[in-house]
């Protein structure tokens, strides 16, 4: 038995944060982590110089921690695991019990990935990045070959910005949240600018524009791109949320995991499917009709990109969010045509519905941007929800996060090979 479930407080007293952290066993920036999240209240007495806690409340998250000491379950042969980031219910899904679509609608990027790390909005709020570390991304993303693709170009950067930041292995939340409001802007900044004019001031949705295409932005579709972002910041455990969890459960600092997870988004099944639909629409728009598209893709046995989601048994709200500010865009009608066009034309064989890759597709060939701006959006975007569970997963039990294997191979002893 540990020292803090040995001693437990008395009911009717008010707890400091040290006791209150001895008695959760945990760090007392851990502490305040719980009071950020809405699982602990406090309280500044009058002339005390900290913040103290009801012990009732201490205790009774110290109980439920115990009962979930892991964090992780397996349910259904699949891996689960505990997280107060986002919930997926039906046909929508929330940030922190608020619905995601609505603080889109309302809200940039910088502001929700502020309330997704901190449960607190932060009004008005962009991300700035320091000259150095850009200078020294820059450089490095500079030297890759001219094919390199955009997650290459962002996972370099990455390393790049690790490399200038001496104190990376600071793992406290306040230090973590720092490194996040540089390092995304950072990323940004570190991609080659496609305008001679463009300059990088204002929101991120802004800067990242002129890195995507070489058109001058309208109000409209900068709106579309921020909203983008905001609705692709996190979106429960994909498979590249998952690898960042892996790393921070290891206790890598916050730039190697979300070099983790920038490793698993290349992948043609995650963050490259809306690049798939990009192709797919130009094609589409090439021939006039979903018709002959449509009937290659199912003849060569090849699912139809930017359609249907497993976690969504109707429209993706994602996608269903991009779809209707894309109408006010000028520009975008013949790619909107065109996707409407994929979407009816497959429901003669498969119901299936839109899903956030073919809206991005839409925004990506309505705007003259190549077809691998969709996983740059995606990536950007999506950084600001492995900051999130990078802090959630630091305060958990270390290395928890290792699975045991299921060996199927051939029974030992087995003679030495020759």
């Amino acid at each position: 038995m540990t020292d803090h479930e040995a001693a437990p407080a008395h009911p009717d007293r008010r707890l400091s944060t040290k006791e209150a952290a001895e008695l959760l066993g945990v760090k007392p920036e851990t502490v305040y982590a719980y009071v950020s999240r809405g699982q602990l209240s406090s309280r500044r007495e009058p002339g005390g110089r900290g913040s103290t806690f009801d012990a009732k409340e201490v205790a009774a998250l110290a109980r439920r921690n115990r009962r979930e000491p892991s964090g992780s379950s397996h349910i259904g042969g699949e891996l689960s695991v505990r997280t107060r980031i986002t919930l997926i219910d039906k046909d929508r899904y929330y940030f922190r019990g608020v619905d995601a679509t609505a603080l889109a609608a309302r809200h940039s990027y910088e502001e929700i990935a502020e309330w997704l790390w901190t449960g607190r909005l932060r009004p008005g709020i962009t991300f700035t990045a320091p000259d150095t570390s850009v200078a020294i991304a820059r450089r490095a993303v500079d030297a890759l070959p001219e094919h390199s693709g955009p997650t290459d170009r962002l996972r370099v950067a990455t390393i790049a910005a690790a490399t200038a930041d001496p104190l990376r292995f600071d793992l406290s939340q306040d230090a973590v949240l720092g490194t996040a409001r540089t390092l995304i802007p950072t990323l940004v900044a570190a991609l080659p600018p496609l305008r001679r004019d463009h300059r990088d001031e204002g929101p991120l949705a802004r800067r990242l524009w002129g890195r995507l295409t070489g058109r001058a932005p309208d109000a409209a579709s900068l709106r579309v791109l921020d909203t983008a972002l905001g609705l692709l910041i996190d979106h429960d455990l994909a498979a590249s949320t998952l690898a960042v969890r892996v790393a921070a459960s290891a206790r890598a600092h916050a730039y190697a995991a979300v070099s983790a997870g920038l490793g698993v988004l290349e992948g043609p099944l995650h963050g490259a499917a809306s690049g798939l639909a990009h192709r797919l629409l130009l094609d589409v728009l090439d021939q006039g009709s979903a018709g002959p598209v449509v009937a290659d893709e199912l003849r060569s046995g090849r699912r139809i990109p930017g359609l249907g989601h497993r976690l969504y048994p109707g429209e993706d709200p994602r996608a269903r969010a991009l779809f209707t500010l894309l109408e006010e865009v000028p520009d975008a009608a013949p790619a909107l045509a065109a996707a409407h066009d994929v979407v009816a034309t497959t429901a003669r064989h498969t119901p299936l519905h839109a899903n956030v890759d073919l809206a991005l597709a839409v925004l990506t060939v309505a705007s003259g941007m190549p077809a691998s701006a969709g996983e740059t959006v995606f990536a950007v975007a999506r950084t600001a929800g492995w900051i999130a569970h990078v802090l959630e997963e630091y305060e958990e039990r270390p290395l928890r996060m290792r699975p045991s294997g299921r060996y199927v191979g051939a029974r030992p002893p087995q003679p030495l090979p020759r």
